[in-house]
């Protein structure tokens, strides 16, 4: 089971995870190993990098799976809520409170609970969660004992938790409970190699969730979307997309003019982005790809548009750490 409570951002619609890059393959490699265990993890990285679909890509995977994945956005529960909502009440214990009500903890007994934006929990708060996490047990708001709890916690958050310590705004006890296994989810900008690959699964998802005729991505649509930066990172990109199918109307192909304003605005690749100042390797690396992803990942074809042999590109692609299966064409 996976569920956010009332009044949060759905989940992810799905928890598969676009990982061809070196730098996203090792996040997914050391997930996949903790995954198995019941350690607790946080995930850390900009907003939009795809932190949940990771946690649930960890769920799934974990003895847990059978059990429910449920999430929670603690930047978005008022502080005299948070406490009620992750560890219940009894009733009586304030005004309002008609019925006994089962926090998260409760609700995610032999599955897996989600804290996102833990970085926002309150001080007051994060004395019982250390509790909680220490014990495997928790209080409901107005209870004379404690209810025993069987839940495995992931974390995430897009702020520096360690400068939080220092500041003593985050408790240097619970940052070592939670960190017990580290992933850093890096921004899309950091892992170009994946963003025509995401870009087509959400194509295909699109398409088949509104009925469309299958699309692609044209040539100046496909050079746009690499030159372009991702703030976002794969939130922004994921919406880019979900607008452009809807533009271009059912045309087989997504043109420039179906992207989004900002997108469009985009330095031809392989140009810097703004102030960033791109090394020759990088330019290359950029270049080998996006001619690549342009000939459908035909090494022969690529490697006669851009004028070398197979034999030299092999070597290139394997020294920048593209390597890709051959292809008969």
């Amino acid at each position: 089971m996976v569920s956010r409570q009332p009044g949060h951002a759905p989940v992810p619609r799905s928890s598969a995870i676009i990982g061809k890059s070196p730098v996203m393959r090792r996040v997914l490699e050391l997930a996949a190993r903790a995954a198995p265990t019941d350690a607790t993890v946080l995930i850390t990285g900009e907003t939009g990098t795809g932190k949940e679909r990771l946690a649930q890509f960890i769920h799934e995977r974990s003895n847990r799976a059978k059990g429910p994945f449920l999430a929670i956005d603690c930047a978005a529960v008022p502080e005299p809520l948070l406490e009620s909502e992750l560890f219940g009440y009894r009733r009586g214990a304030f005004t309002g409170a008609t019925a006994d009500r089962q926090g998260l903890f409760g609700a995610a007994d032999e599955g897996t609970l989600f804290l996102d934006e833990i970085g926002e929990i309150p001080l007051t708060v994060q004395v019982k969660l250390l509790r909680a996490l220490q014990e495997r047990a928790v209080r409901p708001l107005g209870a004379t004992r404690a209810v025993a709890v069987n839940v495995r916690i992931i974390a995430a958050t897009n702020r520096d938790l360690a400068a939080m310590v220092r500041e003593k705004a985050f408790r240097e006890d619970l940052f070592y409970r939670l960190r017990v296994v580290s992933l850093e989810v890096p921004p899309l900008q950091a892992r170009s190699q994946d963003i025509l690959p995401l870009a087509r699964h959400f194509i295909t998802r699109v398409c088949a969730e509104n009925s469309c005729g299958p699309c692609s991505l044209g040539p100046g649509a496909l050079d746009l979307l690499m030159a372009y930066g991702w703030p976002g990172n794969v939130r922004e990109l994921e919406n880019a997309i979900e607008r452009a199918v809807v533009l271009a109307e059912g045309k087989p192909r997504i043109e420039p003019g179906d992207l989004p304003p900002e997108v469009r605005g985009a330095s031809p690749f392989p140009m810097a982005k703004g102030d960033e100042i791109l090394t020759l390797v990088e330019v290359e690396r950029r270049y080998i790809v996006t001619t690549l992803e342009r000939l459908g990942g035909n090494r022969r074809a690529t490697a006669r548009a851009l004028g070398i042999g197979e034999n030299t590109l092999w070597r290139k692609l394997k020294s920048l750490g593209l390597v890709v299966p051959r292809r008969v064409g």
